[in-house]
């Protein structure tokens, strides 16, 4: 593991960061039409359930990464197997953010520069950051996280003082009951964004102050939370339930409709420069919590050996993980659910929370 602390607050500041990422590019939910800022806020509530099983976790082995500790809790062979799989899933998910922030930039701005250029290009800025280690990639979001929430705050009274929130489009409001409600937080707000914290579990051992860990972890969901749940409910407001399903993002259509006194329009570069910075943390943590289990788990004594091959597999995994973007979107919204990110992020968590208690408990006993 690398020799390195982070501080609460850059904690805090990075689980912002990574939580709002790609959630506001895709936004979760959008199979309660337009409840789905409560879909959000109910995956909200289930996101906090599981920070506190990866915490209970934490508490158990302050001083080890995810990997090391789950062959502490499943024994060797088993939990080589999971660390392994854990490290496919990291890097999995750094190839879809990649693949997600490479799409944008080619259909919104880039139309004729090929996806490997851009995907490229960030790539590297992201090898650069990882090669340093945490301190310099929360360094970097205690910088930026000003920038972010100024263009937020902008991008926010812009759209109110346009006049193109129409409140009527947020009802009826349960028009179906709570039953969208709960299917879109079962297949999608209950694993994505908030389910994806399980890549803090590698992260936690680099706090300088333990105590503070939940509060930071806690604290820095809530308010991702509710920043993509207002997101949501302003584009629903803005572009009506039809436009914001068809929609591929939802934000920059919102966002292009803003105009001001003749004057101010055209903002979309403020939605984009937002998105290459929460990409550029969404990619870099999923990207070097793999780098680090695969250095725990294979006894390197350092993580920078692994940071550019590495680095390779995730660009060009992002070339070929899907033929086109419908493709890339469909897998995304319907397979990774189900199939990886509810196994990976709660029902795993879940059951070595359950055997730690056990045999923590047995020790106790034992040692009493």
């Amino acid at each position: 593991m690398e020799k390195a602390k982070i501080k609460a607050s850059q904690l805090f500041i990075l689980v912002v960061l990574f939580e709002m990422g790609s959630a506001l590019l895709f936004i979760p939910g959008f199979q309660a039409k337009q409840d789905a800022w409560l879909a959000i806020l109910l995956g909200l509530a289930g996101g906090l359930a599981l920070v506190l099983i990866y915490y209970r976790l934490y508490t158990y082995y302050p001083d080890l990464p995810f990997t090391s500790y789950v062959q502490e809790i499943t024994g060797k062979w088993i939990g080589r197997l999971l660390s392994l799989l854990y490290i496919i899933y990291f890097m999995y998910f750094a190839t879809r953010v990649l693949r997600d922030f490479g799409e944008l930039l080619t259909t919104t701005i880039y139309f004729n520069t090929p996806l490997i250029v851009i995907n490229s290009l960030m790539m590297l800025t992201i090898i650069y950051g990882v090669h340093k280690g945490i301190e310099v990639i929360a360094r970097m979001g205690e910088l930026l996280f000003g920038v972010i929430y100024l263009m937020a705050f902008a991008g926010a009274g812009l759209i109110l003082f346009s006049g193109i929130i129409h409140l009527e489009y947020l009802q009826p409001m349960l028009e179906h009951g709570w039953r969208p409600i709960f299917i879109a937080f079962l297949r999608e707000t209950s694993a994505r964004p908030f389910g994806e914290m399980v890549v803090f579990c590698m992260l936690l051992p680099y706090l300088n102050d333990q105590k503070k860990a939940k509060a930071a972890c806690l604290g820095g969901i809530i308010l991702a939370g509710i920043n993509v749940a207002i997101t949501a409910a302003i584009n629903v407001a803005t572009l009506g339930v039809d436009l914001f399903l068809r929609s591929n993002f939802p934000l920059l259509t919102t966002i292009g409709k803003i105009q001001l006194a003749n004057f101010i329009e055209r903002l979309d570069v403020l939605f984009i420069i937002y998105l290459v910075i929460a990409g550029y943390f969404k990619i870099s943590l999923f990207f070097y919590a793999a780098v680090i289990g695969a250095t725990d788990l294979f006894k390197f004594k350092t993580h920078q050996k692994l940071s550019f091959p590495f680095g390779l597999i995730i660009l060009f995994a992002s070339i070929t993980i899907a033929s086109n973007y419908a493709e890339h979107l469909k897998e995304g919204l319907e397979t990774v659910p189900i199939y990886v990110q509810w196994p990976f992020q709660i029902i795993i968590p879940f059951i070595l929370l359950v055997i730690a208690f056990f045999r923590n408990r047995k020790k106790q006993i034992t040692s009493s």
